[in-house]
């Protein structure tokens, strides 16, 4: 399992809207090759600051299936013009869980 963790800043003012066009964004990469699950959460110090978590079966899933997949172009559409600046993404793996 690969996780992939992205810190997305928000433009203030759009809060609101990126959580509405989340919702249907979450529809899109959940159906996506290799999806494990994923979690939105916002930040409690900096409240336009959310920590995107998603979880995939090979990183392979999400950069060469996902990000060149037509469902990325819609996922893209729907997000990434609320990001100020744009998102680093990393990919980690587990090495201890308790």
């Amino acid at each position: 399992m690969i996780l992939e963790v992205a810190i997305l800043d928000v433009i203030p003012d759009k809060t609101a809207e990126f959580e509405a066009s989340f919702q249907k964004a979450q529809e899109i990469i959940s159906s996506a090759n290799g999806w494990l699950g994923h979690q939105l959460q916002q930040c409690l110090e900096i409240p336009n600051r959310y920590i995107l978590l998603i979880r995939w079966q090979h990183v392979e899933d999400h950069i060469s299936g996902f990000r060149e997949s037509s469902a990325y172009l819609e996922w893209k559409k729907l997000l990434h013009h609320y990001y100020s600046p744009f998102p680093s993404v990393e990919h980690y793996s587990m090495k201890y869980e308790k």
